[in-house]
């Protein structure tokens, strides 16, 4: 399957959504690709002088960025890192995470974003897929520990350790030194240390990097990790333009905001592909200060809010669930906020009518998936949207919906479909998985999503149903196929059918179902210590029953459809 970036689709759908597309939007603009890191290089020259990031009370310039991302960069290329070469980001988000994601594209590399929260056996199954040769990480024990396993069993090659210290300002580095010591990691300590890179030495010298040419169509930026419509992680390929241009549309949706003005609140991790392009890449191509939590505590969240002003905060509906439930939040000044993008999940309405109304925001959905890069459809910025609408094509997107029994045919005008999407933002394909790739397009190029939705009269789209199992948990992916795999390792389960239910806080969450073998007894919470090192914090289940049988097939499946209808009307109170 070749890319869907380039050229047009072979069946040009109806497109209503250019009855009321925003006035101020052109819907059939082109854009031109150019290399991602351009984004960065461009606002260092523009606006060199301007604060980046803001992190825990330490400032760095764009220009102190660029800099150091081009030493980055020199010193990759210098331990071996070529054009290709397939490089991972192991970290919370901190400015390392930006000096290095554009270190590593300048050096020609390709990035691959790893889950700090993520098991040993999720990273080795990752490290290997991808073909990662070096991780780059910081030297707190949480995350070297997990890195040092990794080249004690030769599944990594090597690792660039950063200090996490020198992130701080002055009198907070040397006080976590003295107070949290103990959660630092000693490299050179390590029985691995042959195969581990100080950053300090990575860094050192005047060796400037030798430019790499790059085609921006073709070559890949990131490596990108998602179930797919399956439970298989999968390595979804965006380009330079695939990535590029898909800020460049998000832009093109909002051309009120205002170069060098904005304050981006980066509470969403970065290796997350909503965050990497609508916090950090977009942040970076507007200028904007982003102010960055390395993990979101709410307390936190809030007097970050109330100190800092932030102008514009992307988020997942918990986030902003959260926001509206505690007990204190009117003692916090949230009004600096002007637009809240909501993605990952759909956004209750009692949920964005709330936020709004206590921040005074605007809080609009969009949709997206780590495939589009990841922002296909959104709603107007200004003027008028549509309760629980995931909203309109962005400019230069078509969206088909297809028949979900000939993937040729677009269903009629208020009816159920499959979504379907073109449009550049769309990755090349799975890496090393060109059968999977060929079944995630129909035949004239579209790639299907595995969600269902129909479209009014209007063309904004809304979801109605998810052709895959997925549980959509805080805006992230959990493949109820992962989990059951986990919960039957346990000896005493004979039977385990999981299924997403729904969660206050969370949006959704797993609830398994139990069948225990013969003879053999166990607890919820005995099940749960089984899974700790198993499973990372958000795939545990947030309910386990047990159950004398479990429905099947005809066939003798196990079936989610009867659990799924129960649940529902326990929820209902039928």
């Amino acid at each position: 399957m070749t890319s869907t970036t380039q050229g047009s689709a072979q069946t040009t759908p109806a497109r209503p959504w250019l009855l009321h597309y925003p006035k101020n939007v052109v819907w059939d603009q082109t854009f031109k690709a150019e290399p991602l890191y351009e984004l960065l290089d461009a606002a260092a020259r523009k606006s060199g002088g301007l604060t980046c990031t803001n992190f825990l009370g330490r400032k760095m310039t764009y220009g102190e960025i660029a800099r150091a991302s081009e030493k980055v960069a020199a010193g990759l290329q210098k331990i071996g890192v070529k054009k290709g070469t397939k490089v991972g980001l192991f970290l919370p988000n901190c400015p390392t995470f930006i000096i290095y994601y554009f270190g590593i594209l300048k050096a020609g590399g390709v990035v691959v974003n790893y889950n700090p929260l993520y098991t040993l056996e999720e990273l080795s199954f990752q490290v290997e897929d991808s073909e990662t040769e070096l991780m780059v990480t910081l030297d707190l024990k949480l995350l070297f520990d997990k890195i040092e396993a990794l080249l004690a069993n030769g599944v990594l090659k090597k690792a660039v350790v950063c200090p996490f210290p020198s992130l701080l300002p002055g009198a907070k580095s040397v006080l976590f030194k003295l107070v949290k010591g103990k959660e630092l990691a000693r490299p050179m300590s390590s029985a691995q240390k042959k195969n581990i890179v100080l950053e300090g030495d990575l860094i050192s010298g005047k060796s400037e990097r030798t430019p790499v040419p790059i085609d921006p169509y073709n070559d890949i930026a990131v490596l990108q990790y998602t179930g797919g419509t399956t439970g298989t992680p999968k390595g979804a390929m965006l380009t330079h333009a695939n990535a590029y241009i898909n800020v460049m549309q998000v832009l093109a949706w909002a051309p009120d905001l205002i170069y060098g003005q904005e304050r981006m609140m980066g509470v969403l991790p970065f290796f997350h592909v909503f965050a990497m392009t609508v916090v950090m890449n977009v942040g970076i191509a507007k200028a904007a200060e982003i102010i960055i939590m390395p993990r979101f505590v709410l307390d936190d969240a809030l007097k970050l809010i109330d100190k800092t002003k932030p102008t514009l905060m992307p988020g997942v509906p918990t986030l902003f669930n959260a926001m509206i439930n505690h007990p204190k939040v009117k003692s916090f000044d949230l009004s600096s906020l002007k637009f809240c993008l909501s993605g990952g999940a759909p956004l209750p309405l009692e949920v964005k009518k709330g936020f709004e109304a206590l921040s005074g925001a605007k809080v609009v959905e969009g949709y997206g998936l780590s495939e589009t890069a990841p922002v296909a459809t959104a709603n107007p910025l200004n003027g008028p949207i549509k309760d629980r609408s995931i909203g309109l094509p962005l400019p230069a997107t078509i969206v088909s919906l297809r028949a979900l029994e000939d993937l040729a045919q677009e269903v009629p005008q208020g009816e159920k479909g499959e979504i379907c999407v073109f449009g550049p933002q769309v990755m090349k394909g799975y890496w090393n998985k060109p059968e999977e790739t060929a079944n995630q397009f129909t035949p004239d190029g579209y790639l299907r999503t595995g969600d269902v939705a129909r479209c009014d009269e209007s063309g904004f789209f809304y979801i109605e149903d998810r052709i895959k199992d997925l549980i959509i948990c805080s805006g992230y992916n959990v493949y109820p196929r992962r989990v059951e795999d986990a919960i039957y390792t346990h000896p005493a389960v004979e039977e385990v059918t999981v299924i997403g239910v729904p969660d206050k806080y969370r949006g959704e969450a797993p609830k398994a179902f139990i069948k225990l073998r013969g003879g053999q007894t166990a607890t919820a919470a005995q099940i749960l210590q089984h899974l700790q090192s198993k499973l990372s914090k958000i795939e545990l289940p947030s309910e386990i029953e047990f159950r004398d049988a479990l429905p099947k097939t005809m066939i003798g499946k196990l079936s989610k459809k009867e659990l799924k209808a129960e649940e529902t009307q326990r929820q209902s109170g039928i």
